[in-house]
């Protein structure tokens, strides 16, 4: 019997996929292990295995988007009547539509009624990989169609060599060097010097982790009333016990390890920041989870160091190196990328000194932080030179009142001033 295969939600947040391409294709024997698509989500491009053994004999979207629990493929024997598996699911979905639509309110969203109608079939198991361009229109990637583009290149007239034929950036720069799609030198010497910034210009398809971006963020910033605490930390203790800690440690610290973890032991002090908003409830969260936001090519990404007040220095150093690591090669795990509880993000490194940042739901706050510059600064009365840091706290008024949170950047700020206290 044919086997219906859906589109699977493989993301917390992810309301439709983007088929990158088909590993398997029409007709080809599959087993349960093997890959049959490529599919980017909201959070990265992942390998889609088939739970059946027989013959791919249908596939509903060769490239582009597809909803979270519309039809993904058809696997049964060879030359069974695929249709008649199609024709059930469908009259299966729309039964249970109907049903959900007599029970749920008028207002439901089609996301929502969608995830509301899910299959029983299991669907496809879920492994990542590193991500991948997708054109929904032609085979070639988006830098390769601007490249062809600009030199006046008929891009259908190229060869691809890439996954499933797709036309890639060397493939045109190899056809306009042959001299094949060009009637004048002039505008090759410009599209070099253009493709030499690797650099898409032009209209770009937006990618699934973007439009999750512009959604949460955009709720979290219209939904959540923010407010805004800026705090100004002496540093110059920090400065020394960084250079100290780094002359006898194996592992060398950063500054960023310190504000990680006199942020989590703050938090401890004032389990109010360490809090969520459900709407008819406010969850005070036991463990302190800090999220690390990176950035990556295609947005951002929030790994999260679990269990953050009760690792030492050394331990938030390697751990947010490794989830850096992944995050910008796109191999974090769900897992790595749920449960924060506070976040932070640090712009200090790009030469920051002070800026807001968007609340990453479901924290209450988080804690943007700047670069530490040199300034003169009045200590004991006199005019010196010192070394000071900015944070400024954006809070959820809706769970955090301002002296709650001007006292949790107290606490934040002495274990800065007196770093010794992160040892204790």
């Amino acid at each position: 019997m044919a086997e219906v295969i859906r589109m699977p939600r493989m993301s917390d947040t992810m309301e439709e996929g983007n088929i990158v391409g088909w590993i398997a294709k029409v007709g080809d024997k599959v087993s349960p292990g093997d890959v049959l698509a490529e599919v980017e989500t909201d959070k990265a491009t992942m390998e889609l295995e088939s739970f059946y053994e027989g013959t791919l004999l249908y596939i509903g979207v060769e490239e582009g988007t597809i909803a979270v629990n519309a039809v993904l493929a058809v696997i049964g024997e060879e030359g069974e009547d695929y249709e008649v598996a199609l024709a059930a699911e469908e009259a299966n979905s729309t039964e249970e539509t109907s049903e959900t639509e007599k029970t749920e309110p008028a207002t439901e969203t089609a996301a929502e009624s969608s995830s509301s109608t899910a299959s029983a079939t299991p669907a496809p198991a879920a492994h990542e990989t590193v991500a991948s361009n997708s054109d929904t229109r032609i085979k070639a990637s988006p830098l390769a169609k601007s490249i062809a583009k600009e030199a006046g290149v008929n891009i259908e007239a190229i060869t691809g060599s890439g996954d499933q034929g797709r036309i890639i950036k060397k493939d045109v720069e190899a056809y306009i060097e042959s001299g094949a799609g060009s009637s004048s030198s002039a505008p090759v010497q410009k599209e070099s010097l253009r493709a030499a910034t690797d650099f898409t210009y032009g209209d770009v398809p937006v990618s699934q982790m973007r439009k999750t971006i512009a959604r949460r963020l955009g709720e979290s910033k219209f939904s959540a009333p923010h407010f805004y605490l800026t705090m100004e930390i002496d540093m110059d203790n920090a400065v020394q016990a960084r250079k100290d800690i780094n002359e006898t440690s194996e592992v060398r610290i950063s500054f960023n390890d310190l504000v990680v973890k006199a942020a989590a032991v703050a938090l401890r002090k004032h389990p109010s920041i360490n809090s969520s908003w459900f709407g008819d409830k406010i969850t005070y969260h036991q463990d302190i989870n800090v999220g690390v936001a990176v950035a990556v090519p295609d947005g951002l990404l929030v790994p999260v160091v679990r269990d953050t007040d009760l690792k030492s220095l050394s331990m938030i150093n390697q751990e947010v190196k490794e989830l850096a690591g992944k995050a910008k090669s796109k191999k974090l795990s769900m897992e790595e990328m749920s449960g924060n509880t506070f976040t932070i993000s640090n712009l200090g490194m790009f030469g920051i000194d002070e800026f807001t940042a968007i609340i990453n739901p479901p924290d209450a706050c988080i804690m943007a932080v700047g670069g530490i510059i040199e300034k003169p600064v009045v200590k004991n009365g006199e005019i010196v030179v010192g070394k000071t840091m900015k944070v400024t706290l954006s809070c959820d008024h809706r769970v955090v009142d301002g002296a709650s949170g001007a006292a949790f950047l107290q606490t934040f700020k002495s274990m800065l001033e007196q770093p010794v206290r992160l040892l204790v």
